[in-house]
Parts: structure tokens; sequence; C-alpha cells
């Protein structure tokens, strides 16, 4: 198992659990002790754990995982959520923001390969793979770089987006609920979301059906902001009758 892959399943497992030992992750990856040591190690020196005598245990903060351990984690799930809002794409829609994140990268590559659009966007990453492609007339906000995505936030993407309306929106999320709403891992980020979901006429949330029924620590909007939310068989079916109760529409990918 490739070394990225297994910093992936330590903090899978630290976030389900909430401790590991050297002994079950050397098992479950197939790895030397001494290699998932050296794993412990990085990820500690990166803030995401905290090592203990024979393993590891969850820093008292949650931090959101950094991209590059968030990209190939329920790839497949991931492909059916961003193929199920790009169908909701349909020939009216002239203009689209999308904000950062795994799901809304997958969906970026799908509209890039349909109709012309304009796109907002306030992602480093989506912006590389768009700015080559000829059918997409593409903004960037700007801003200051989140240290653990490609995400620009801060008060020059909230100025920048203060004066765009777009068709729809699609926002990923690290927490959807009937109660609290739309949340992020950050309150900077948060505050940037909220002006990407007001630019838009429609805002429809990719979940990966783990953050459906989470709420993560800073509100980004209340749920009567949301008008789908996109994810998987696998959420909790309560929490969704709750959205659908509420007025959202809800679509199963």
């Amino acid at each position: 198992m490739r070394q990225q892959d297994r910093f992936s399943l330590i903090l899978d497992r630290l976030n389900h659990s909430g401790s590991v030992t050297v002994g079950e992750l050397s098992g479950a990856t197939g790895a030397s002790a001494a290699s998932v040591r050296r794993d412990l190690r990085s990820l500690e020196e990166q803030q995401l754990l905290k090592r203990t005598h024979g393993g590891a245990v969850s820093t008292e903060v949650i931090y959101e995982l950094p991209q590059r351990y968030r990209a190939g984690r329920g790839q497949q799930q991931k492909r059916r959520i961003a193929e199920a809002a790009a169908a909701l794409v349909d020939e009216d829609v002239r203009s689209v923001g999308l904000g950062g994140g795994t799901t809304t990268t997958e969906l970026a590559r799908l509209l890039a390969a349909g109709k012309p659009l304009k796109v907002v966007t306030n992602a480093l990453n989506i912006a590389s793979d768009l700015s080559v492609r000829p059918s997409i007339d593409l903004v960037v906000t700007g801003g200051g770089v989140r240290p653990d995505s490609y995400d620009l936030v801060g008060p020059i993407a909230d100025r920048a987006l203060a004066g765009i309306s777009v068709d729809v929106v699609f926002l990923a999320a690290a927490g959807v609920d009937s109660v609290l709403g739309v949340s992020s891992c950050d309150e900077i980020g948060a505050n940037t979301d909220h002006s990407l979901m007001a630019t838009g006429r429609r805002v429809v949330v990719l979940a990966d059906p783990e953050v459906v029924g989470r709420r993560a620590f800073a509100r980004v909007a209340p749920v009567t902001a949301v008008s789908v939310v996109v994810t998987g068989a696998a959420a909790d079916q309560e929490e969704l009758a709750r959205l659908r109760a509420v007025g959202v529409a809800v679509v199963i990918a």
C-alpha cells in the first residue's frame, strides 16, 4: 500500500474510533511496524493526530483532512454524485459557481466536456483544469489560499463574489442537516462559501453520505438557502426525510 493510501486509512480510522494502534495499522496496511510509526510521526508533524505509546489518538480539534488525502477516498461514490449533479445543468443553465472540494473537482471535469458555460470558482485546482477548456468562460475570485486545500478564501474572495450572479452554485460541505443547515470545518472558509452561495439563483450541495446529519464547526448557511442535496444511498434516511420536509429536494446518486 502506498504511503498516501496508508495516511488516508489511518485518518479514516481515527475519525471513526478516536484511536489506533501500531499493530492494528500494520495488519490493516501490510506495512511494517517501523513504517507505520514513521507514518504516525509524519501525520503528527502536520497536526492531524497525536502519537501515544503504541499508537495515536485524534487531536482535540477535528480538522478537515487535507485534499491530497481526501482525493482518493470514496472515489466511485464522488463520481456518481458528480454525475448526478451534472445532470442538473440543463439547457437553461448558462453560468455556474463551483466551490472547492474533491466532488466539485469531479463535477468540473464533467462540465468541461459539455456545453459552453461561464464558471465562477474559488478553487485553484478547478481553475487550472478549466483554464484550458475552450468551452468554459472562467472567472476566478482571488483570495487567500487555505493551507489544507486549493480554496481561495477571505475578504478578497468575498468582495469578488459580492458583484456576481449565476444560475446554479454547486458547493461541497463538511456537514448538512435540517437544523443547522450547511456547515464547514473553519469559519473563514464558511464565510466564503456563504458568499458563493449568495451568488446563485439555485444552490446544490454535494454531500458524501457520511456528512448528511453531521454538524461541522462553522455554519455556512441555513437549510432554507439550499435547493438540492445530492448524496449517496448510504446517507442517513431519516435526516434526508427531514431535509425533504423543509423543502430541500434530495437526489440519490
